[in-house]
């Protein structure tokens, strides 16, 4: 089937419409269930996904819609995106949370369901909150039903679903990422919350300054339900003034919305995301980056020990023997950070961070051991040469150990050229940086010396 015919719109017939949000002005709903969008033409945000020709608003309007994933941080509109593709094409919304439902809820849902397909044509959008709740078994009950068609699955969480998900169920859906809103998007939101007299703000006066929307839409951290919620907080703890006007100032919003909450996972992306995040930046000499990573890690609460474990791994890997103080600094801030906690620990965890940021790189121990590894698993184990073998026990010469064996103390530098394999390896390749030079220097005239005692005579 072409692509344009796949979107061509077809004719919906008339479908139980789902309940609106709006209500009246005394709605013990909060603002942000209020302000739901009701159509795409109200949705903020996620233009990659719905802008003008993008696949998923396309399947939209043409009524095309299969099983679907959102992914995203909260407040990100995965519920009222879900509501409006029900509004928007003839299909039964039902909608289910993975924290509340179980499988006598699912299996309640999807019998209608297949009665309502068999009876009537309609097909079922099945709504599931919060999939990542659901454990395997329970996710498990969805995939006959949404191979078969009799439910349309749009499963919405805020992990990332190749983790969280059943593969199967994956493979069933198009998954799509949706993410925080900007600045100005949340402005958007803001004004028009504060001007609609329906389900808004508009009954209210209200004056807000631009910098206290400026501070809700920053500080909300692209969550418009944080947004919103703050900006009635703010609206309805604040007495009008004499001329009867309730004025959001500056410091009306930073009271509204206080602490900044950090988009942070301790089990997910932005746990994974963030600390790759920050070992990149150590890596790639960028200490401004690596501690505003550093900090956001702090913020949101992180255990030092995770953050400290990084932090000498990085060492050992990225900075290696191009300096090998890095790796004593590290494990010392590890620790210190272990021995006081926060937030005194920041301050450890901040000169190791800035130390390895800035000190010569070089992952040549990290190749090296790898290399060795590869060749263990993959080839030939290497007998140990005899003149290299035990002589501490009884019959250990009768059996030849350690004959021809040459104590390296014993020759000018410390050195003597003498086979410690059996075999020609190379695995170690030292850097011209740091203090790695130096020691390249030396290991160049060892290996030469090597090289003369294995050429034939």
């Amino acid at each position: 089937m072409a692509q344009d015919e796949l979107f061509q719109a077809k004719p919906a017939p008339p479908v139980e419409p789902i309940p609106s949000p709006e209500g009246e002005h005394g709605s013990p709903m909060p603002l942000a269930a209020r302000m739901r969008p009701s159509s795409l033409s109200e949705y903020v945000g996620q233009s990659h996904i719905l802008g003008p020709g993008q696949l998923l608003r396309r399947a939209i309007e043409a009524d095309r819609i299969q099983s679907l994933i959102f992914y995203g941080p909260p407040g990100t509109g995965k519920t009222s995106l879900a509501q409006i593709i029900a509004r928007q094409t003839c299909n039964k919304f039902e909608r289910l949370s993975g924290v509340e439902s179980n499988v006598a809820d699912m299996r309640r849902v999807i019998s209608a369901a297949s009665n309502r397909l068999h009876n009537t044509g309609q097909s079922t959008i099945l709504f599931v909150d919060e999939i990542h709740r659901f454990n395997k078994s329970q996710q498990d009950v969805l995939l006959p039903d949404v191979e078969s068609g009799v439910i349309r699955l749009i499963g919405a969480t805020t992990h990332n679903p190749f983790f969280f998900v059943n593969s199967p169920l994956v493979s069933r859906s198009q998954l799509f990422e949706l993410l925080p809103l900007t600045v100005e998007e949340l402005r958007q939101l803001l004004e028009r919350a504060l001007e609609d007299p329906g389900r808004g703000l508009g009954h209210l006066r209200i004056r807000a300054e631009p910098e206290a929307f400026q501070h809700l839409a920053t500080m909300s951290d692209g969550d418009a339900r944080k947004a919103l919620n703050s900006l009635e907080i703010a609206a309805l703890t604040t007495l009008p003034a004499s001329d009867g006007i309730i004025r959001i100032t500056l410091n009306v919003a930073e009271q509204s919305i206080q602490k900044k909450a950090i988009v942070y996972d301790g089990d997910g992306d932005a746990h994974y995301d963030t600390i790759s995040a920050f070992i990149k930046s150590m890596r790639g000499s960028d200490p401004d980056a690596s501690l505003y990573w550093l900090a956001k890690m702090i913020q949101a609460g992180e255990d030092p020990r995770f953050i400290a474990r990084r932090i000498v791994i990085c060492a050992a890997e990225d900075v290696g023997l191009a300096d090998p103080m890095a790796l004593i600094l590290a494990n010392a801030a590890m620790e210190a950070s272990e021995f006081i906690g926060w937030p005194e620990a920041r301050i450890p965890l901040a000169e190791a961070t800035i130390y390895i940021a800035t000190a010569n790189k070089s992952n040549s121990a990290y190749k090296a051991i790898d290399a060795a590894l590869d060749d263990v698993r993959s080839g030939r184990t290497l007998p140990v040469p005899k003149h290299l073998k035990d002589t501490t026990y009884v019959g250990a010469t009768r059996l030849g150990h350690g004959q021809g064996y040459q104590y390296a103390h014993d020759h000018p530098d410390h050195f003597v050229a003498q086979d410690h394999l059996g075999a020609t390896r190379r695995y170690y390749e030292p850097t011209d940086q740091g203090v790695e030079k130096k020691i390249k220097e030396r290991i160049d005239r060892w290996r030469a010396a090597q090289a003369e005692l294995r050429r034939p005579a």
